[in-house]
């Protein structure tokens, strides 16, 4: 699934290239992309706007939109977000490419396809098809993402916070990560890079974490997060960039993926467990396992 780093590549990419563009026309071709709005609504809503420019809040792309509106838009599992251009612009009924690549994107996975006025074209293609889009006021946003936890990148993401975030929570720390209300963005490739960085084990209860935690924590996440943005993303699966090429970040994961391997500081074999039914790959000699820390008791009434 894409993660913040994934999305962000889009949206870097791309912003530049949309911004101040016109859209001539957006055709939707499955309606499960923009329900409950119907295929044909979404189209005639967003055809003829001008693109004020393409951010990010979590793992959601925001396409602004003059009228003081936002095509948000969630690429879920096996969503992408990718300019065409030139040869590769063509009638999608005629069944070719979307673009070249070691693994092309068949258009029969095309779910929305944007006419720029310039003759390019954008394509949210997703073979799963969970992908989605929905128009909102610009107004009604900061409601929209109020239980969307604080971004990792802003200055509001400090020690300090991630331990407010934490608490006395028992949960584990993996799934703790992956909690979009706390940190948003993060997902199961780079929870687990994060915490491999940070030395601290999957399976530690949230609230076990002490001040010199919080504080390595923080840093890893913002760190494996980079890492992943450096790279372009990480392409397990489906993931392509905004230009339709595979990220690299896969070939310079620390721990996911890599079961039965070298940890690249001390040697042992990497290890595989389940958490919160994600799978989640570990250290067992690097990574501390931390307990719960007791709670105070009440002082005893004279």
């Amino acid at each position: 699934m894409p993660e913040l780093p994934e999305v962000e590549t889009v949206a870097r990419q791309l912003e530049p290239e949309l911004e101040g563009r016109q859209i001539e026309s957006l055709e939707v071709l499955d309606e499960r992309w923009s329900r409950p709005e119907s295929a044909a609504s979404m189209g005639a809503a967003v055809s003829g706007r001008t693109i004020g420019g393409l951010g990010r809040r979590g793992k959601y792309l925001l396409l602004a939109l003059d009228g003081e509106q936002t095509l948000v838009m969630h690429l879920r599992m096996t969503g992408n977000l990718v300019l065409v251009e030139g040869e590769d612009v063509l009638d999608p009924s005629e069944g070719r490419r979307l673009y070249e690549g070691e693994r092309s994107t068949s258009t029969r996975h095309l779910r929305a396809r944007f006419v720029l006025d310039d003759g390019r074209e954008v394509w949210f293609t997703d073979p799963r098809r969970f992908g989605e889009a929905f128009l909102i006021d610009d107004a009604a946003l900061p409601a929209r993402f109020a239980k969307l936890g604080v971004e990792p990148f802003s200055a509001e993401f400090t020690a300090e916070a991630l331990g407010a975030m934490a608490g006395n929570r028992t949960v584990p720390l993996k799934s703790f990560l992956l909690d979009q209300s706390g940190v948003a963005g993060v997902g199961n490739i780079y929870a687990d890079e994060a915490l491999y960085r940070a030395r601290l084990h999957p399976l530690s209860p949230a609230g076990s974490m002490k001040p010199e935690h919080l504080a390595a924590l923080r840093d890893a996440v913002v760190a494996s997060l980079e890492a992943g943005i450096d790279a372009g993303g990480s392409s397990i699966d489906d993931y392509r960039d905004g230009r339709g090429e595979k990220g690299t970040m896969q070939e310079k994961f620390l721990v996911h993926t890599r079961e039965g391997q070298p940890c690249p500081s001390c040697g042992s074999e990497i290890v595989r467990i389940v958490v919160g039914g994600r799978s989640t790959y570990f250290c067992p000699s690097c990574q501390v396992r931390l307990r719960r820390r007791p709670r105070r008791r009440a002082a005893k009434r004279k």
